[in-house]
């Protein structure tokens, strides 16, 4: 295990501590902050390597907390997992939709969860090789080592799925992939992500690249794909 910082934002003690302990035993560092006002300020002072983050927190919510993080270039590559009670279809659209990078209700198992937790620091260094070449698709400049897009006016601020699925469909340009394909791609295999979450997210990648966006298109009846 590499050590990694786990910061764990959660107002419930024995939830808190039951992560913390199941953790600790599999090598990460956590820590633990019981507000979102504390969490967020952890985060930003010490950038941990991943935040566990509760939806439903006292003063400052999980959704504010997570776009916190994310609209700010120091902490936006740090990948979130919320962890929460509300797990109808809104509430996970409404956390990708904030940034976050994988969504686990309560109850969870503690094992599931550690799976979960290595998944998303295993994408996040699989997404920054070192030497990797950039990749080159109209104006847009997509660089995997630096995890950066830019185009002729200066860098695009994305969030690490949406720079994964970015990625994923430059690789090849003009070809089709369906939704469960890109899911695949990006979060690994038996991920519980509706169609519609993946329809979310590259919706919210088109807007932040803005006339760039126009080269996804939708295939319909089967999912996406990128080309001039």
């Amino acid at each position: 295990m590499a050590n990694e910082h786990v910061l764990i934002v959660e107002d419930d003690e024995d939830i808190a501590e039951l992560l913390e302990y199941n953790l600790q035993r599999q090598g990460y560092r956590p820590s633990c902050a019981a507000t979102g006002e504390d969490g967020l300020r952890e985060a930003r002072e010490g950038i941990p390597d991943l935040v566990l983050l509760d939806l439903m927190l006292p003063g400052l919510s999980g959704l504010d907390v997570c776009r916190a993080l994310k609209a700010a270039k120091a902490t936006a590559a740090i990948p979130i997992i919320m962890l929460t009670a509300k797990g109808e279809e809104e509430d996970v659209v409404a956390g990708f939709n904030a940034g976050a990078d994988d969504y686990v209700t309560k109850p969870f198992r503690p094992k599931i969860l550690l799976a979960r937790v290595q998944a998303v620091l295993r994408r996040g260094a699989a997404a920054r090789p070192d030497g990797e070449e950039p990749l080159q698709v109209g104006a847009l400049c997509i660089h995997p080592g630096r995890h950066e897009v830019s185009d002729d006016n200066g860098l695009i601020e994305l969030t690490r799925t949406e720079f994964s699925i970015l990625q994923f469909l430059a690789s090849r340009p003009g070809w089709v992939f369906t939704r469960n394909q890109i899911v695949r791609a990006v979060h690994g295999d038996d991920y519980p992500v509706t169609g519609r979450s993946v329809d979310v997210q590259v919706a919210a990648l088109r807007r932040k690249l803005g006339a760039h966006g126009e080269m996804i298109h939708t295939v319909r009846g089967v999912g996406y794909k990128m080309g001039d």
